[in-house]
């Protein structure tokens, strides 16, 4: 690599930290940087009863009070029985017994609680503990009905009330792998962004090689960022996440039509400037959701890798750093369809396999699918010059990355 090159990467390095650390804020990661929020709790229905175990780990603990000192066994007691409880269809279960702490291992806390329902019918659970100190906090619940239903559910900010009524079963707790391969399968052949992202990808690429960068890429960030979402250790607000998406979409149609115009500098400004009024109008008072860091860190982040790639002449390994970061992103877009089920008991690490690896036949399928067409109309000599089919395509994924952008971004109520 001579000077020019490392310099240039070395420019590009540099902006990719300052963008990590502009664009950290603008994730909901836990307050704890070495661990997550989190709690647990165990229900068991009999009938119109509802035991409880509520458990809770000392640094939870510690959040609820101003000083961050450990409440004593009292207080603690008394906000997790505040903020849990049980329902028979609209009608609130009575608090018979709790808080009332039991031994547990050390560095943890936990109480019993049971609540008495008017009824057996339509039994559902609520836990809202802890959401409103850290919005990302995780309850990982287990429910166990009178009738042998065994249930693992998480418990977020979005999703504080589970149904677990015989009929709010999880559909797919008796799904075989098949099923959530072809979930992963059909993830991708509905999902119109996740498929112009791909595309994108293989009009980018000249060679085979360059291909199998890119999608290495990906294809390691989504699988990260899937599992540490379904698993409850990272999720970013969802909101964030498909405005995300559709700027990656565009992002690549960018790099493509740098790539082809030989302007660079251009296309890196027009993005970049973008995020900047973005964030200049959100400082305003736009209706702008992005928050202000994340917008700013987007910009520098992306017209940065515009303008590296934009002068160098072989650009493949870096584009599967930024796929990779793509990857990411779009990991936590295939996540939130997940996180809208119930998710099987116990079978948490086959339905994480079998998505993913649906996942990846479909993005093969689309990625071979594209090649082929493009072969065939080479052959046939029916297809127009690569500079033009570029430059076209590239300037649709700028448009439909840009037009998915702002309004996921924009709202006004």
């Amino acid at each position: 690599m001579n000077r020019k090159c490392r310099s240039i990467l070395a420019r590009f390095l540099d902006a990719l930290l300052v963008a990590v650390l502009v664009l950290g804020p603008g994730f909901s990661i836990p307050a704890a940087a070495h661990t997550r929020s989190e709690s647990h709790s165990a229900w068991l229905i009999k009938g119109n009863t509802v035991h409880l175990q509520f458990t809770v780990p000392d640094l939870e603990s510690k959040r609820i009070t101003p000083d961050g000192e450990m409440p004593s066994v009292e207080q603690l007691g008394d906000y997790i029985a505040g903020h849990v409880g049980a329902f028979s269809g609209d009608d609130a279960c009575k608090r018979t017994e709790g808080p009332r702490p039991v031994a547990t291992a050390p560095g943890y806390r936990r109480y019993e609680f049971t609540f008495e329902c008017p009824s057996d019918d339509d039994i559902k659970v609520n836990d809202s503990a802890w959401f409103e100190l850290v919005e990302t906090h995780t309850n990982f619940a287990q429910i166990q009905t009178d009738d042998g239903q065994f249930i693992e559910q998480l418990i977020t900010k979005d999703q504080q009330t589970l149904d677990v009524s015989a009929s709010a079963a999880s559909p797919l707790q008796n799904a075989g792998f098949l099923t959530f391969l072809e979930m992963g399968m059909e993830h991708i052949f509905t999902g119109i962004d996740h498929m112009s992202f791909m595309l994108g990808l293989v009009l980018i690429s000249r060679r085979i090689r360059d291909l199998l960068f890119v999608v290495t890429g990906f294809t390691i960030g989504h699988s990260l960022t899937l599992g540490l979402a379904v698993t409850g250790v990272l999720r970013p607000d969802a909101q964030f996440i498909d405005a995300l998406v559709a700027f990656t979409i565009a992002m690549i149609g960018a790099e493509n039509l740098g790539d082809s115009t030989h302007k660079p500098l251009v296309v890196a400004l027009g993005m970049g400037g973008l995020m900047v009024l973005l964030a200049v109008a959100r400082h305003l008072g736009a209706p702008v959701i992005l928050p202000t860091a994340l917008l700013i860190g987007a910009g520098i982040f992306g017209s940065n890798y515009l303008m590296l790639t934009g002068h160098m002449r072989d650009a493949g390994r870096v584009r599967l750093v930024m796929t990779l970061v793509f990857g990411l992103i779009h990991g936590f877009g295939f996540a939130s369809n997940l996180l809208d089920m119930k998710l099987p008991s116990g079978r948490l690490a086959q339905l994480l396999f079998g998505f993913n690896f649906g996942v990846e036949i479909a993005q093969v399928i689309v990625v071979l699918t594209a090649v082929l067409i493009a072969a065939i109309l080479v052959k046939l000599r029916m297809a127009l010059p690569r500079p033009i089919v570029t430059d076209i395509a590239a300037s649709f994924l700028v448009a439909e990355g840009l037009v998915w952008f702002l309004s996921r971004t924009i709202v006004f109520s």
